[in-house]
């Protein structure tokens, strides 16, 4: 009998609807939607219909190839061909072994697929590729659950000085995979987050946008309080106090802001990058800040909340040049709040500070938290910011007995 039909290549690049036999009741199966799925057609002892106890065809499915390769395919068809042959139920012992957790490369290519229909071509291709180039070579086939801060580590090493705008993003989507791993029940826990910043040694500063060292945050905007207030410092330290975009900043408008409910509902033409709508939870220093602003309004309606000259939107020129003697840049702000996000705030999810950032997140990994939780998570991370940011990180953050609704 005739084994191995299938090559790899035809396995990868095959497109054509229909059922393709590897040999031996192994079967490459396309759908009509181009997804491609693993089937094993085989004979086993088992109960019909009327009770009775005989031979029977069974029909079992293997799992999708973005988790099955055809290696894998072959030989999890032998095993349960065995099984089968011992008069042993295959569906059982395929059961059992989907128990184990994919491999690191398995979950990165699940998660991309979650993922991919909100992101951009182009991110889209980043994700895997950076990761084929970066990741895989290292942890690409250890387990997820196996996955730890000292594999992470490994992986960032050799670029975490020297790329370090890369370094950071490859970070960012590690995280994302594990994250997404412990909301599929694949790991006990999420990204490592203290504990791999304790394995890294700190970084130059460098990377696409010049970024603040956290500590140095709380005498920086001592330094802006201090000075006379105008309406740039104001969008400046909002900017600050949300981890928002420049441009978010400069085109926001009163009508966003939910002062009840203390969020700022930001629509899909003010996100530029993403073009998805997003909130963003709003710390009492945040709203602060707003409540200043509200001294500067000329006019009542739906206007900008920091208006520039004759009403207009304020120019990026005008908050970078608060910032630019200090060698770093308002873009870099996101970056630092990143940062400290990952060092002293050990206990909240990667996922809610990446969610914090407006990064897309899956929507398996917010169920698994829980929305209402997720909110609260995202609360307390930018409370606790915002009091670090203003220098009173001293103080007891207590958070709210009663969960906000969004």
């Amino acid at each position: 009998m005739a084994i191995h039909k299938l090559k790899p290549l035809q396995v990868e690049k095959e497109k054509r609807p229909g059922r393709y036999g590897d040999g031996n009741g192994l079967y490459l199966l396309v759908s009509d939607t181009g997804g491609k799925s693993w089937l094993l057609r085989v004979m086993a002892y088992g109960t019909d219909r009327q009770g009775r106890m005989k031979w029977m065809r069974r029909d079992i499915g293997l799992g999708p190839l973005s988790l099955v390769s055809l290696a894998e395919a072959r030989e999890m068809a032998r095993e349960l061909r065995k099984a089968a042959r011992d008069k042993k139920d295959p569906t059982q012992v395929r059961d059992a072994k989907e128990e184990i957790a994919p491999t690191f490369r398995q979950a990165a290519q699940q998660c991309h697929e979650a993922k991919a229909s909100g992101w951009s071509d182009k991110n889209a291709a980043a994700f895997l590729s950076s990761l084929a180039l970066h990741v895989y070579p290292k942890i690409g086939d250890k387990p997820v659950s196996d996955v730890d801060a000292k594999d992470v580590a490994l992986v960032l090493g050799p670029i975490w000085q020297t790329k370090i705008a890369l370094s950071k993003k490859i970070r960012a989507r590690i995280g994302l995979v594990l994250d997404y791993a412990h909301a599929m029940a694949w790991r006990t826990d999420g990204a490592p987050r203290q504990s791999l910043s304790a394995l890294l040694a700190k970084q130059a500063e460098g990377g696409n946008f010049a970024s603040m060292p956290y500590e140095s945050l709380p005498a920086f905007i001592q330094k802006i309080e201090g000075e006379p207030e105008t309406m740039g410092r104001l969008a400046l330290l909002f900017t600050i106090y949300t981890a928002g975009r420049n441009g978010e900043v400069r085109g926001a408008r009163w009508s966003q802001i939910d002062f009840d409910k203390k969020l700022w509902n930001r629509p899909a033409d003010l996100m530029g990058k993403t073009g998805t709508p997003h909130t963003i939870t709003l710390s009492p220093e945040a709203l602060a800040i707003l409540e200043r602003a509200k001294a500067w309004r000329r006019l009542d309606g739906d206007g900008l909340i920091f208006e520039g000259k004759g009403g207009k939107r304020l120019s990026d020129m005008t908050i970078g040049k608060i910032v630019k003697p200090t060698g770093y840049t308002v873009h870099g702000f996101r970056s630092t709040f990143r940062t400290w996000a990952a060092e002293k705030m050990p206990s909240v999810p990667e996922a809610v500070a990446e969610a914090a950032l407006a990064h897309t997140i899956p929507d398996k990994v917010i169920r698994a938290y829980n929305r209402a939780k997720f909110l609260e998570m995202r609360f307390a991370l930018l409370e606790a910011w915002g009091r670090y940011a203003a220098g009173r990180s001293g103080e007891v953050i207590r958070l709210p007995l009663k969960v906000r609704e969004a």
